[in-house]
């Protein structure tokens, strides 16, 4: 079977947010759940459109991206397979703060406000999962004002690879995005980011192959960016 004919059930219990529910439940959000295939660079929702649900990954990368009248577009953010997005918006029931593209072809699960709104009010062990995964996006976020107010260039872009590393010895990422799209999630310019790619990249910290990024050693990245 294909991935593009797998039932939505089945893809909703390979999802860590709806994978511990019960059949019966997981078949409650899953009729009603919708199918979005992008191909890249297509947009899912745009900034200001009435929040819909949660959004789940199930293959390729979303980006989010935030334009302000000061700073223009700049990417807060990419959403891999099996995270999920928009749930703060959908809470406040106010209107999407950020535009959602595909960084590649992808499918995305949309699972519509009022369906999770029921679900948590049947499940509480549902709900107390949607508060744990919010609560761990609050701290990251926080993590990264601390990261982006005292970091040097090269400490944010070493934060930044250590955290798709998740505590591994090595590091082979290929960017979902363009270079120019992690330099502004990074509050780095274009240049800026290019220099300390080279600067890590002839201290043999790290090695660039186009997209790709191969990091030896993630335990001596850190420790060499730590005292920048």
């Amino acid at each position: 079977m294909g991935r593009r004919d797998i039932t939505t059930t089945a893809l909703l219990a390979q999802l860590p947010l709806f994978k511990n529910l019960d059949s019966t439940a997981r078949a409650r959000l899953a009729a009603e759940a919708l199918r979005h295939r992008l191909k890249r660079g297509e947009v899912l929702f745009r900034k200001g459109e009435p929040a819909a649900g949660i959004y789940v990954v199930v293959y390729g990368d979303i980006k989010l991206i935030s334009t302000t009248p000061a700073r223009g577009s700049r990417l807060t953010g990419t959403v891999g397979p099996g995270q999920s997005f928009g749930e703060p918006v959908m809470f406040l029931e106010r209107s999407t703060a950020v535009e959602a593209q595909a960084a590649s072809d992808a499918l995305v699960l949309q699972v519509p406000k009022v369906c999770v709104f029921a679900e948590l009010d049947r499940n509480p062990k549902f709900a107390r999962q949607m508060i744990a995964g919010l609560s761990r996006r609050v701290e990251a976020l926080v993590r990264e004002l601390d990261r982006q107010a005292i970091g040097s260039g090269s400490a944010r872009l070493a934060a930044y690879l250590l955290r798709q590393a998740h505590g591994a010895p090595s590091l082979t990422l290929t960017r979902p995005v363009a270079k120019g799209e992690v330099a502004s999630q990074l509050n780095l310019s274009p240049v800026h980011f290019s220099r300390i790619l080279h600067d890590l990249a002839e201290a043999g910290l790290l090695q660039v192959q186009g997209r790709r990024i191969v990091v030896p050693d993630t335990q001596r990245l850190q420790q060499a960016t730590a005292a920048r």
